[in-house]
């Protein structure tokens, strides 16, 4: 697949696969005015691109329909109607589905068109058509990620989110989704085992979305499961960002470590302020990995700050952590916070940075008094959460 680019940036999709094309028409931005003059797999593309839309749009609205002719007392009892509209709504999708049938099995618009359908009805179904939801995550899980097709299709991406984003909304508990997850992790390490260029780049993908939903769960199990997958190698980077989880994985203990030389603390007495981080007194540490020329660190840290005395109020404590390497552009940003700052200047050949299993910033851990790790937040935001509910109830 590749697309042509209107003048507006408006792509106007075609298929390159094994044929010629020929276009004709106004504007491209206008799919409306463009015919297809050469080229089979374009046209049926362009056909099903047409149709398949308006099929969708008279589906939702005969699901409204039948939504209330089923439980509104009123329409309820009009059985002749509510078959109807029962009928109808399978003839679309059967004629639907005769059109996909009917394409040509040589024809790359035969695997396109169905993953396609697949990936952008998963709103629609998870919403209004929540029946189709096992059918829908059987389809995903039928995907071959070994296939060049897919590949060529550019939907690689979308095809990876929709199918855990369709897991995440299925109305399932969180349990339930958690065990969902790994059952499809464990079939696509399964079909992608004997390709390990593929499996790095899809399983680097699926860690970083679960990780951007906050599906910790499934972020751990992932990566768990890839680091003791024997029969095959991971890259490097993405080996080094998964062993975080084994090793710093919740319950574990983190590692004990001195503060810098160089210390700010515009909240605390400085000579009262402990050498190493197990000799801090507080109930719970935030310790946070950062430094001044990461994107997002500022905005964190600040909202940290925001925050802190907030925390402080159920004994929580904050040391940040700073990858900064030089000395006065570490001191002006860190004496912006209330809280405990430290650094050594050696960025990410730090021992505290590298014991940590530290592979961004920002970086959260929260431990107890005992240096046993509660949670992984992903945001200032995440672990107010937390706080709130574990700590801020607790005491009422």
């Amino acid at each position: 697949m590749a697309y042509l680019s209107a003048q507006d940036n408006k792509p106007f999709f075609v298929v390159l696969e094994g044929e010629n094309v020929a276009l004709k028409g106004e504007s491209l931005a206008v799919a409306e005015s463009i015919e297809i003059t050469q080229g089979r797999e374009n046209r049926l593309f362009a056909q099903y691109a047409s149709e398949h839309p308006r099929r969708e749009q008279a589906l939702s609205a005969w699901g409204y329909l039948e939504k209330i002719y089923a439980k509104d007392p009123l329409f309820e009892v009009q059985h002749v109607a509510m078959q109807a509209i029962y009928s109808e709504m399978q003839r679309v999708k059967t004629e639907d589905s005769l059109f996909l049938a009917a394409l040509p099995q040589n024809a790359y618009v035969n695997y396109y068109l169905p993953l396609r359908k697949l990936v952008s009805s998963v709103s629609t179904i998870a919403q209004y058509r929540t029946e189709e939801i096992p059918a829908a995550i059987v389809a995903f899980r039928n995907i071959d990620y070994t296939d060049p097709r897919l590949y060529k299709s550019g939907l690689v991406a979308d095809a990876i989110e929709s199918h855990f984003w369709l897991l995440e909304n299925s109305g399932r508990s969180l349990d339930s989704a958690n065990l969902e997850m790994h059952k499809s992790i464990d079939g696509i390490i399964s079909n992608l085992v004997s390709d390990e260029p593929k499996l790095n780049e899809i399983t680097a993908h699926l860690f970083k979305f679960l990780e951007k939903r906050s599906l910790f769960n499934a972020s751990e199990y992932l990566a768990l499961r890839l680091l003791n997958e024997k029969s095959c190698t991971l890259n490097n980077d993405f080996a080094s960002q998964l062993e975080s989880y084994r090793a710093m994985k919740k319950g574990n203990t983190a590692p004990d470590f001195a503060f810098g030389k160089d210390l700010v603390a515009p909240g605390h007495n400085l000579a009262q302020v402990p050498k190493i981080l197990s000799d801090l007194k507080s109930k719970y540490i935030v310790v946070v990995f950062g430094a001044s020329w990461c994107p997002q660190c500022p905005s964190e840290l600040s909202q940290i700050a925001l925050l802190y005395e907030k925390w402080k109020k159920y004994d929580v404590e904050v040391v940040f952590v700073s990858l900064d390497d030089n000395a006065t552009i570490f001191k002006s940003f860190a004496a912006q916070f209330p809280f405990i700052s430290t650094c050594d200047y050696k960025k990410w050949e730090s021992p505290v940075v590298k014991s940590y299993h530290v592979f961004g910033t920002p970086t959260i851990y929260l431990l107890n008094n005992k240096r046993e790790i509660l949670l992984r937040p992903n945001s200032a935001s995440h672990l107010d959460s937390w706080i709130d509910w574990f700590l801020v109830k607790g005491n009422k």
